[in-house]
């Protein structure tokens, strides 16, 4: 009987150490999987791609997660979503960036935070995965391999159109509430000169914000710029912002603001104030809720863009490339591809094309 059980014990023992042997094999077999599909999907995995937006306490990176979750599906992309603390963050964008390359993933998409994630862009490109940008484009341009984004500049354009159309030859009393003052962002300069150049103001250095002069013409009359203020693209920025400014001139008529929430915010300070209706409010993002905005009368124009679009492009591109296909390229005279804006407003102006909310609401980020 003894003996007996110890040959039981023992081929148990074997038994187990094989059962052992065989997971092991399964575990290593799984790892390699995974490697291979973040690097392309050679062996049948699934293509690596990282998310990396700014931050998803503004609604419209939200947006452009959910529109990437679902081109992950449909191209059969294993996606990783990361995400800055807060608009600005450059160093968790970085460790973002430096876990794509440990996982080796084919691609990342990224909204830059700032420029100091522009080496860390150069380091993933250098070890082969692809890099585009969405919604802002890094300093230089040709930092990533490319950028699907909105003509920030020509957002701009349309509702500063509008605003001087509006004001019809009254003196304009400008607020710009932009996005940050101690770094500088392409969305920044381009969305807040591209509001002055529609005016009809005269911009100094179209890549600085601020260094136009404080007084002078527009295309309908005359302006004063009462100031410059950051309000990190955030509501509560924005009320501050607005607030500093009216401290200022009680007499401002016109507020540019870098995006939907930013407004909100300036309305709020505004109609603490009593002014809410004494102000021309424009801003850039196009959400559903800033849209909503327009039709409650809260801003009076927006320009409309796409994160969804974007983030299905950039998705699809670093699939079709995973798999031997062409580099997509820029739209033409442009070093980013366009994926379109549109101006949307109830109180239409003659010479500036435009939707309406209704028509927005049906879009709004699509």
């Amino acid at each position: 009987m003894l003996k007996t059980k110890t040959r039981s014990s023992s081929g148990k023992r074997i038994i187990a150490i094989s059962s052992i042997a065989v997971l092991a094999g399964l575990g290593l077999t799984a790892c390699s999987s995974a490697n291979d599909g973040g690097t392309g999907g050679e062996s049948g995995g699934k293509v690596g791609v990282s998310l990396i937006v700014k931050t998803t306490t503004n609604p419209f990176f939200v947006a452009m997660q959910d529109g990437a979750k679902t081109a992950a599906q449909e191209q059969g992309v294993d996606l990783t979503l990361a995400a800055g603390k807060a608009d600005g963050d450059e160093d968790t964008q970085i460790q973002a960036i430096e876990n794509a390359i440990s996982k080796g993933d084919k691609g990342i998409l990224i909204t830059p935070n700032g420029p100091s994630v522009v080496d860390a862009i150069q380091k993933a490109r250098n070890a082969g995965l692809f890099v585009i940008a969405l919604d802002t484009a890094p300093d230089p341009a040709d930092a990533v391999d490319i950028t699907f984004a909105t003509d920030n500049h020509a957002a701009g354009v349309a509702i500063g159109e509008w605003t001087a159309a509006q004001l019809k030859g009254k003196k304009a009393t400008i607020a710009l509430l932009d996005l940050f003052s101690d770094k500088v962002v392409s969305v920044d300069y381009s969305r807040d000169q591209g509001f002055l150049t529609g005016m009809g103001i005269d911009v100094a250095n179209k890549n600085v914000n601020g260094d136009e002069a404080k007084t002078g013409s527009y295309s309908k009359g005359s302006y004063e710029i009462v100031g410059n203020e950051a309000t990190q693209g955030n509501e509560d920025g924005g009320r501050t912002a607005m607030e500093t400014l009216l401290s200022k001139n009680p007499n401002i008529n016109v507020v540019y603001t870098i995006n939907e929430p930013a407004a909100y915010g300036a309305y709020q300070a505004l109609q603490a104030v009593g002014k809410e209706k004494d102000v021309l409010l424009v801003s850039i993002d196009g959400g559903c809720a800033g849209v909503k905005n327009v039709k409650e009368g809260v801003i009076g124009a927006t320009s409309q863009q796409y994160p969804v679009k974007m983030a299905k492009l950039g998705v699809e591109a670093i699939a079709k490339l995973a798999k031997g296909g062409e580099k997509p390229t820029t739209s033409a005279g442009l070093n980013f591809f366009d994926t379109g804006v549109a101006l949307v407003t109830d109180k239409p102006v003659d010479g500036v094309k435009s939707i309406d909310s209704a028509a927005a609401q049906k879009v709004c980020w699509g």
